[in-house]
């Protein structure tokens, strides 16, 4: 099986719109040139798709329902919510060359007596994808979500998530539930980042620190299964290694944001949580800026 990776990785992939050059008497803006992801001409996701999901391990229903909720969320079916909106966050990937995306929820499976271990390999993963995306035909997306027990391989040292391509299948998604493991890393920021400014998280909106991380991470890959699901779409850098839709605006969640800073959120007056987007169920959520191919530019909701 050939595999196209996400890393995701913290601030050291972020490109800030404008940096500060010293000169001998004055400091000098200088505007970087766009953004550019390179279409590479290969095929992109268009039209229906479903997600089947497999939860791997031991989640409560309640951490399982802010995953399907977000699912439900990319294309609500008779509800409409005022943007910001995780479907008006979706919307961009319209704007590339494969043209509208729409996905579907799928049928969820538990898999709670860890039938493959606590220790899963690249293959192991893509197996269970496997069995995941079987029960949801050949245009459906196999997702895998691993609990906070779970170790994977390449997790938190290089990675808190993948997609790929998988036979007899739109492809597959992979991520994990950092809170144990690697909070700093895969679920900033509402958790103090492992190493650069060390500012103060923000407020997870669901209250649980891992499955919002789960969430912010699986809108990233879903965004780069859809724009470059067997690396030769839309993406910079080398293709082992590339900087897709939402990668290459890691660490921007709103305007003005910097390296430490994920920029200007929405704050709920009551619980206190950051968000940028709503959800059906009265469900908020923080999603991560993803580049927009009409303007070149990483497009935030807020």
């Amino acid at each position: 099986m050939a595999a196209s990776s996400t890393l995701l990785l913290f601030c050291s992939l972020l490109l800030c719109s404008y940096s500060f050059a010293a000169a001998p008497r004055k400091l000098v803006l200088v505007q970087q040139p766009p953004l550019v992801l390179k279409y590479h001409n290969g095929p992109l996701l268009r039209g229906n798709y479903t997600l089947s999901l497999l939860f791997y391990g031991r989640f409560t229903a309640a951490q399982r329902s802010i995953v399907v909720d977000f699912v439900r969320s990319l294309a609500p079916t008779g509800a409409s919510l005022p943007p910001p909106s995780v479907a008006s966050w979706w919307r961009t990937t319209a704007r590339y060359a494969g043209g509208d995306v729409h996905l579907s929820l799928g049928p969820q499976l538990l898999d709670e007596p860890y039938t493959k271990g606590k220790l899963l390999s690249s293959s192991d993963v893509a197996t269970l994808a496997g069995k995941a995306a079987a029960r949801g035909g050949h245009r459906a997306i196999g997702v895998v979500v691993t609990d906070g027990d779970v170790a994977v391989e390449g997790f938190c040292s290089s990675r808190c998530g993948t997609h790929g391509r998988l036979a007899g299948s739109a492809g597959f998604v992979w991520v994990g539930d950092s809170a144990r493991q690697c909070p700093g890393q895969c679920a900033w920021p509402f958790h103090q980042p492992i190493y650069g400014p060390q500012a103060p998280p923000l407020v997870a909106p669901s209250g649980d620190v891992g499955m919002d991380g789960v969430v912010i991470n699986l809108a990233t890959l879903l965004a780069g299964a859809a724009t470059n699901p067997n690396g030769d779409g839309y993406f910079q850098g080398p293709p082992d290694a590339p900087l897709e839709a939402v990668t290459a605006c890691t660490g921007v969640f709103g305007s003005g944001a910097y390296p430490g800073y994920p920029g200007k959120v929405l704050v709920d007056p009551t619980s206190g949580a950051s968000y940028n987007a709503r959800g059906l169920g009265g469900r908020k959520y923080l999603l991560p800026a993803m580049w927009d191919p009409v303007t070149s530019k990483c497009s935030t909701l807020v």
